[in-house]
């Protein structure tokens, strides 16, 4: 919010100096997209940012909006979990950090094929039972917290996920509140330092959540149930509107029963 308040407003070389940045890979999706719009910064080794005046320009610009990774990273995992599913729209050489979560895919043992602008992932050979436990870290990508540990349930064995520590001020303190509620469909989750450790393969089982009125939570839970044992029951569900309002649609159409 920065580069481009002070790119926008720049009259002569300014200069955001930070200590300790985390999440470089949304400065360096800014900066790209900064960039398209003929905006000139220098990226001093993510320790300080160097803006220039913005050269005026008459004609008009065309801009194509990336597809959104962090809400199909949850498509991805629930690919994993009862596919085989095809996802369209996602840019695989994108700067966005949570692109990672093909890497958590791939390493759980799903089967993942990507072509021009789609990508298939489908279950293990030995469907989710094949499934194995990971190991990731996902300090500068946060926000894949909640799919990983819905993948990592169907994982036997434990996954290991590295960042706890960036989740206290999400929408929901999202380390305490994963852990909760994957409790109540039956996946121990030990938050140990900064580390998350998910037993999965024991089996989803139904029951009530809450989604905190946190997005994330909410889409978390849904792909958890997507193979549990009874009807799982998400209150605040609407909390997706902040992100992917047609998520629950879209889930419905690959054969899930919503209601």
């Amino acid at each position: 919010g920065l580069l481009m308040a002070y790119g926008k407003a720049a009259t002569k070389p300014s200069t955001i100096t930070v200590r300790n940045l985390k999440s470089k890979p949304y400065i360096d999706l800014t900066l790209v997209v900064m960039k398209h719009f003929g905006y000139d910064v220098v990226n001093n080794n993510y320790e300080s940012f160097t803006i220039n005046p913005k050269p005026v320009k008459a004609e008009p610009i065309s801009y194509t909006v990336e597809g959104d990774w962090s809400g199909g990273a949850f498509l991805l995992v629930a690919g994993a979990i009862t596919g085989p599913l095809t996802i369209k729209g996602l840019d695989v050489s994108s700067t966005q950090a949570d692109k990672k979560i093909l890497e958590a895919v791939r390493d759980s043992g799903a089967t993942l094929s990507i072509r021009d602008n789609e990508i298939e992932v489908a279950c293990p050979p030995l469907g989710d039972r094949g499934l194995k436990p990971f190991q990731f870290n996902a300090t500068d990508c946060p926000d894949l917290f909640p799919p990983l540990v819905a993948l990592a349930a169907y994982c036997k064995g434990t996954s290991i996920i590295q960042g706890v520590s960036r989740l206290a001020h999400k929408e929901s303190n999202r380390g305490l509140t994963l852990q909760d509620e994957f409790a109540k469909m039956g996946i121990e989750i030990v938050l140990q330092d900064d580390l998350m450790l998910v037993h999965g393969g024991t089996g989803v089982t139904g029951g009530f959540v809450h989604s905190r009125h946190d997005h994330r939570i909410a889409m978390a839970c849904a792909v958890a149930a997507l193979k549990a044992t009874d009807e799982v029951i998400i209150e605040e569900a609407e909390a997706i509107n902040k992100s992917y309002p047609d998520f629950y649609e879209h889930i419905k159409s690959l054969g899930a029963s919503v209601k």
